[in-house]
């Protein structure tokens, strides 16, 4: 019998703050920081609709990906940018203790309870994306990252990108765009710890040109989310 399943979010790239002691490396590259390179812009405020129409708990890295990215596996080259990378090891290593490591033990300490409370995990990424990068347009208004060769996210992602589509046919959705579901990333990290039957890791990247004023807002795209999916719904804890 197939387990009940528990949504998780998470929000890998939801601020662009960089703690005191390390300001000085930024000073002079408030722009980077302001740009889609410091943050994804949209994303936490996308994340915090979709947990309130959903009551699922929120897990919100709001330190910039620049002075160290969550959202890399702890040996990817990426894990510090080109502004922490000279740093001395036992800096990086004071910033991953601080900065990097609880946060990715608290979702998978949250995963292994629910395992062992007899569920199974939808874990949804929220990530935004910069609508031109490097002079070219992106072909699509939401992304829907996953795992191709794991059946169960197969079957959530095609629901999910089913309803965006129905909900909201001007929209561009598309599956495994602009990345790949399998690049290196929290839910695939995760996919090496967990079984596919108890854990099933989907990105979810909307375009940052939907969060102008005159696009659908975010409370209309977590409404759709949250009528798509037939899900245990835990209180926020």
């Amino acid at each position: 019998m197939a387990r009940p399943v528990r949504v998780l979010l998470s929000c890998e790239h939801g601020g662009n703050q960089i703690p005191d002691e390390y300001t000085a490396l930024f000073a002079p590259h408030c722009d980077i920081l302001n740009s889609h390179r410091g943050y994804d812009m949209g994303a936490l405020e996308m994340a915090r609709a979709i947990a309130d129409a959903t009551t699922a708990p929120l897990f919100a890295c709001e330190t910039s990906r620049l002075l160290v990215d969550p959202n890399r596996s702890p040996w990817h080259h990426q894990l510090f940018s080109r502004y922490t990378r000279a740093l001395s090891r036992e800096q990086r290593h004071a910033i991953v203790q601080q900065y990097y490591a609880p946060y990715r033990a608290a979702i998978e300490q949250f995963i292994r309870r629910s395992i062992e409370e007899n569920k199974a995990v939808l874990h949804l990424s929220i990530h935004s994306f910069t609508p031109v990068l490097d002079n070219e347009e992106r072909q699509a208004d939401i992304g829907v990252l996953y795992d191709p060769r794991r059946k169960r996210e197969v079957h959530f992602a095609q629901r999910i990108a089913e309803a965006f589509r129905e909900s909201h046919p001007e929209l561009r959705c598309r599956k495994n765009y602009p990345y790949r579901g399998i690049s290196d990333g929290l839910p695939s990290f995760l996919r090496k710890v967990f079984d596919y039957e108890v854990y099933m890791g989907i990105e979810l990247e909307f375009n940052q040109a939907l969060f102008e004023h005159d696009r659908p807002q975010w409370d209309e795209l977590a409404a759709t989310l949250t009528r798509t999916l037939s899900t245990d719904f835990p209180a926020r804890r």
